[in-house]
């Protein structure tokens, strides 16, 4: 906690120079790494069931990844100890429980001490609610921080990303999609593109490929797994002879999900190259251009061998969002935060 301290006090300093140097005030840039989270509570709720349950929600594992690795990184820290620093953190709950409140209910407030920045207020009546609340809202306060900070590296993509694979992608498939500047290299096959950092020790990938249309059956997990390990043996096969890229399919999971308003299917697992050690996590959204009666799938997957993996995959599976089919370029890129009502938080006096 003293080394995040001592970092948001620095970010606070040069904040503060570079507004009185420039003799404005504005609001700080945001502190913090990406999915680290700052729990705003009292030691003795924070250490009894009410606390731990919100902490066990936080320290969830990462689904589709070959190790455990957690939801979140957390700190926390006294309510008379959220002071002008620790206020700029980029994530950040606040754990309100008082018996004036008659039932539990998720608030939150954008860009209210820096930016970009999303304050949770989680409150409740009494520690018992506040406990049971939290734990049935899991997946929404999990998606919630996650989409905010999916959210967070599509602005960035919006002002820097690959113009190459914009324009690959658009040349074959007519749709507009955001990856990072770093997937510098680039296969193009049938109806199939791949672009890649093409680094050994932590290679960021993304795959686009599609397929005719047939109907609402296509959406099952085994049409999903029979489409991608056709398309990936075609398309990418391993350094020798009779190697090539298949899926795990001990460890794929598929849901409906909505994308730019429209259906699309979720599917995220791990992948393996036959013949070969080599292997990941992967992500993919299928979806239906109705204007083209296909198909479009695209999908993120990560070779990281011997290092944590979900900031890699989190920061491919946002470009995923961006993909725009035909009828969809003029819509919003924005993924929607659910499950909270937004709100005007009134901000606390500087300590």
């Amino acid at each position: 906690m003293r080394s995040i301290i001592r970092y948001l006090s620095f970010v606070f300093v040069v904040s503060a120079f570079a507004s009185c140097k420039n003799g404005t005030l504005f609001t700080p840039v945001s502190s913090g790494r990406p999915y680290e989270m700052l729990v705003v509570v009292d030691k003795d709720t924070w250490e009894r069931p009410a606390g731990r349950a919100l902490f066990d929600v936080l320290d969830t594992d990462v689904p589709g990844l070959p190790q455990s690795e957690r939801s979140f990184r957390i700190s926390n820290t006294d309510p008379s100890q959220f002071d002008r620093i620790l206020r700029i953190f980029r994530n950040i709950i606040l754990v309100d429980i008082k018996d004036t409140y008659t039932h539990p209910q998720l608030k939150y407030s954008r860009d209210v001490y820096a930016q970009p920045q999303m304050i949770m207020r989680i409150q409740a009546p009494n520690e018992k609610e506040f406990e049971e609340f939290v734990t049935k809202s899991k997946q929404t306060i999990i998606d919630f921080f996650v989409k905010a900070e999916m959210n967070r590296q599509i602005n960035v993509l919006r002002e820097k990303h690959s113009g190459v694979v914009e324009r690959k992608v658009d040349s074959l498939f007519g749709c507009r999609l955001w990856v990072p500047v770093e997937l510098a290299s680039y296969k193009v096959g049938k109806d199939f593109f791949w672009a890649s950092t093409n680094v050994a020790t932590s290679d960021m990938n993304i795959v686009v490929y599609s397929y005719p249309y047939v109907d609402r059956n296509t959406f099952t997990r085994d049409y999903f797994i029979q489409k991608r390990d056709s398309t990936m043996k075609a398309n990418l096969p391993g350094a020798r002879e009779g190697m090539y890229m298949m899926t795990d399919t001990l460890y794929v999971e598929t849901k409906d999900i909505v994308v730019h308003k429209n259906y699309a299917q979720e599917a995220r697992g791990l992948w393996a190259m036959k013949g070969d050690m080599m292997g990941g996590p992967f992500v993919s959204h299928s979806r239906v251009d109705r204007k083209n009666g296909r198909v479009i799938v695209a999908e993120a997957f990560i070779f990281s061998p011997d290092k944590l993996k979900r900031n890699l995959i989190r920061t491919m599976e946002a470009s995923l969002y961006t993909l725009q089919l035909p009828e969809e370029i003029k819509e919003e890129t924005e993924i929607p935060v659910e499950g909270a009502e937004e709100t005007e938080m009134e901000k606390a006096s500087d300590k």
